[in-house]
């Protein structure tokens, strides 16, 4: 109808409004009500393109990750009220849309020789207060050096990672030292729970008695099941899908992009939310956590 409309203001002066309004079978009160509207219009058309502009530059920030939900969380930050419809609208105009998930290989070996420790979880992955419940995993990433290797140990309570450690192997010294990492700066109580699945770098001996000696309560989850570890795994694929899954040139590359990712943009700036907070990111949601205890 706004073509018609705009048919009719083009043409009006050379065949009359009449004439045109028959012709193309619209209310003459229909066509005047629609100019009269101009002004209206172009304010409209001039905001979207502002809050356009802003949607790119949230997009571009988060690495061109930020689907529609982050988008419009980040942009209600500030305390202003935006429409999440119309968030998707631009979005979807513009061709803007966040990253998909992949599949990733898996590298669990359990150790049939070794007894597990028993699942203390139980599939729930909440926690009341940071540095008492920790899901850990490893992955790997392609260089054209070979693999490098990741463990890292994310706190429940805030989905932070807390403690990571890259090298190119995955022997248990990996994920002690990510361990390590993890409890000298997330502060964890006494009797904190570090889950895992069933790989042998979790069921060694070497592991256990650093768990051991730190004080902590190691948990497993079943062999062959994701779900028990949901939360790593997830992870997981978000770093993938995130920063790309890719072979980088070289490990030290590799190295610095997801220590990129991890400290500068997954802790401090990555939004998610939160049941009780709401959108924050993992270091907003710790320091939350923190008032609210002094408090």
């Amino acid at each position: 109808m706004n073509e018609t409309y705009a048919f009719t203001e083009a043409e009006k002066t050379a065949h009359g409004v009449a004439f045109l309004c028959r012709l193309l079978r619209v209310a003459r009160s229909s066509f005047y009500a629609w100019c009269a509207a101009a002004k209206t219009r172009a304010a409209r058309k001039a905001a979207d393109e502002a809050l356009a502009h802003e949607i790119t530059v949230i997009h571009l920030a988060s690495r061109e990750t930020y689907g529609i939900p982050r988008v419009h969380a980040e942009l209600r930050r500030p305390g202003r009220a935006v429409n999440r419809k119309r968030v998707a609208r631009l979005m979807r105009e513009r061709g803007i849309q966040g990253t998909h998930r992949r599949r990733r290989r898996s590298l669990t070996r359990p150790d049939k020789k070794t007894r597990p420790a028993p699942d203390l979880i139980g599939r729930n992955f909440h926690a009341q207060t940071p540095g008492t419940k920790l899901v850990g995993d490893i992955t790997c990433l392609p260089t054209a050096e070979g693999w490098l290797y990741l463990a890292c140990w994310l706190d429940l309570a805030t989905r932070e990672v807390v403690g990571y450690a890259m090298a190119d192997h995955h022997r248990t010294s990996l994920v002690v030292d990510a361990l390590k990492m993890a409890h000298g700066r997330a502060a964890l109580q006494p009797g904190c729970i570090t889950h895992s699945d069933r790989g042998n770098e979790y069921t060694s001996a070497e592991f256990r008695y650093e768990v051991s000696q730190l004080g902590l309560r190691q948990s497993c989850g079943r062999t062959g099941s994701c779900f028990d570890n949901a939360v790593a795994e997830s992870f997981w694929a978000l770093l993938k899908e995130e920063v790309g899954t890719r072979r980088w040139p070289d490990r030290a590359r590799a190295r610095a992009e997801v220590f990129a990712f991890i400290e500068t943009f997954y802790n401090r700036r990555r939004l998610r939310k939160h049941k009780v907070f709401g959108y924050l990111t993992p270091a907003e949601t710790r320091q939350r956590h923190q008032h609210a205890l002094v408090a």
